[in-house]
C-alpha cells in the first residue's frame, strides 16, 4: 500500500468506506499477505470500494481487468455488476489466480468472471473490435500500460471508463533522474492519455495514483 497522504490518516480513511470490508475480502487480503508478505500488488479496501462504485455508476455490463493477482479487485467489481454482467480477468499466473478462484466462488461471483490466463496484450487483441467495453481496470506490469490502454480505448463504448492504477509511481514520475522501465512507461501512457482527443481524463492522488479516462 503506497501512502501519498499522511499514513496516520489510513485508519480514518478506511473507517469511512462504505460498505465496509466483509469477511470474504478480509480473509482474501489476509491470505494474500501470508502468501506474499509485504506485497503492494493488491489494491486497498478504499480503492476496492471506489472501483465498485465506478462500475455501478457506469451501469457496466462488460468489465475488463488487466492484472488480477489474487482477485481482490475483480471480486469488488464483479459484485457491482448486474446478474447478467461479465468481467474478463486477464493474468498470467495460475498460482495467484487459484487463490482468486476460491474467493470468487465463496463470494458467489464465480460465474460472472471469465479468467483468461495468457499475456494480456494477446487476450485484449482477441476481443471484438466493437466498442462494447463499459469499464476497464489496468493494474499489471507497468511496461505494458501503453499497449493495454490502446487496445482498451479502441473497444471502450462512448461514456465508458478506464481506470489505470499506480500512475504516480511513488512520485517518481516527476523525478527527471529516474529512467527505469516502469517509470518511463507510466510517463508515456500519462502523456498519451492527456493528448488523446478521443477521451477526457483526470489523474487522482488516490494511493499511488489512479487515472480515470472517459471516452467522448
Amino acid at each position: 500500500m503506497t501512502h501519498i497522504v499522511n499514513p496516520a490518516l489510513d485508519d480514518y480513511l478506511l473507517a469511512h468506506c462504505s460498505p465496509a470490508e466483509d469477511e470474504v475480502l478480509r480473509d482474501l487480503a489476509a491470505e494474500t499477505q501470508r502468501a506474499v508478505p509485504g506485497t503492494t500488488m493488491q489494491i486497498s479496501q478504499d480503492e476496492g470500494v471506489f472501483l465498485a462504485m465506478l462500475v455501478g455508476l457506469t451501469r457496466a455490463r462488460l468489465v475488463v481487468e488487466v492484472g488480477t493477482f489474487t482477485g481482490y479487485s475483480a471480486l469488488c467489481m464483479a459484485r457491482a455488476l448486474p446478474a447478467e454482467g461479465r468481467l474478463i480477468a486477464c493474468d498470467v499466473s495460475e498460482e495467484w489466480t487459484d487463490i482468486a478462484r476460491r474467493y470468487w466462488e465463496r463470494a458467489g461471483v464465480f460465474e460472472r468472471i471469465d479468467l483468461r490466463i495468457a499475456p494480456a496484450a494477446e487476450t485484449l487483441r482477441t476481443l471484438p473490435a466493437e466498442e462494447t467495453v463499459d469499464f476497464a481496470f489496468i493494474d499489471a506490469d507497468k511496461s505494458g500500460y501503453p499497449v493495454y490502454y490502446e487496445e482498451l480505448v479502441a473497444r471502450l463504448r462512448p461514456g465508458g471508463l478506464i481506470a489505470l492504477d499506480n500512475t504516480l509511481q511513488g512520485g517518481r514520475v516527476v523525478d527527471p533522474a529516474d529512467h527505469s522501465e516502469q517509470v518511463v512507461a507510466i510517463r508515456e501512457v500519462n502523456d498519451a492519455i492527456t493528448a488523446d482527443p478521443r477521451v477526457e481524463s483526470v489523474l487522482l492522488p488516490v494511493r499511488d495514483g489512479v487515472t480515470l479516462v472517459r471516452k467522448r
